[in-house]
């Protein structure tokens, strides 16, 4: 018995491993053409058009592509289900170009909703916003953007990881939950709520 379930083991872990080992070069290529699909679309508004991106600079946890017609930046925030990581564009003067949610886990047909509710012409509408001039938060909280219906929770992350990646575009990194600031560079502290 012990013999028999050895070999299987053996073999079920060879075969794991070399499925492993074909499919990462297929992923990571599809992994890289979204990201360069959602660059496009949060800075032109499309996948289609060309942009010409500078080598991403990797900063407190964030990743900045600056490109020629904009900056995108991808932040990460906790939702109410797990990780909700986005990629954000600005223009020169900090106002939101658009958006894409690059992976989310949260509650089907209410969190995942935050691809389309922040949108231009959404009921939560983002586009055309300055978070400088002042952070985005939902009107439960005294902003001035309406949570997605019944997650108000995955609203708050969404919203805080759009504050964090416009203080990342500036030189700044802001941690969404507790909205504390510091100047890049300065904090030993890992950001762990935003990165």
């Amino acid at each position: 018995m012990v013999l028999v379930l050895t070999i299987i083991s053996i073999v079920a872990g060879g075969t794991l491993a070399y499925v492993n080992e074909v499919t990462q070069g297929p992923i990571a290529e599809i992994n890289a053409k979204n990201l360069q699909d959602g660059i496009k679309k949060v800075i032109l508004g499309s996948a289609d058009g060309s942009l010409k991106v500078e080598d991403p600079v990797e900063k407190d946890g964030y990743t900045i592509y600056v490109t020629d017609k904009g900056t995108a930046v991808k932040a990460v925030a906790n939702g109410f289900g797990g990780p909700l990581e986005i990629l954000v564009g600005f223009d020169e003067s900090g106002d939101i170009l658009g958006y894409t949610v690059l992976s989310t886990v949260e509650t089907p047909g209410l969190g995942v909703k935050a691809d389309t509710w922040f949108q231009k012409g959404g009921k939560g509408d983002i586009i055309g916003r300055n978070p400088g001039e002042r952070e985005l938060s939902v009107t439960k909280d005294g902003g001035e953007i309406d949570a997605i219906t019944a997650s108000t929770i995955t609203s708050r992350a969404f919203l805080g990881a759009v504050n964090a990646a416009y203080h990342a575009f500036k030189g700044n990194w802001s941690d969404a939950t507790s909205g504390a600031s510091q100047k890049a560079g300065t904090a030993d502290v890992p950001n762990d709520s935003i990165h």
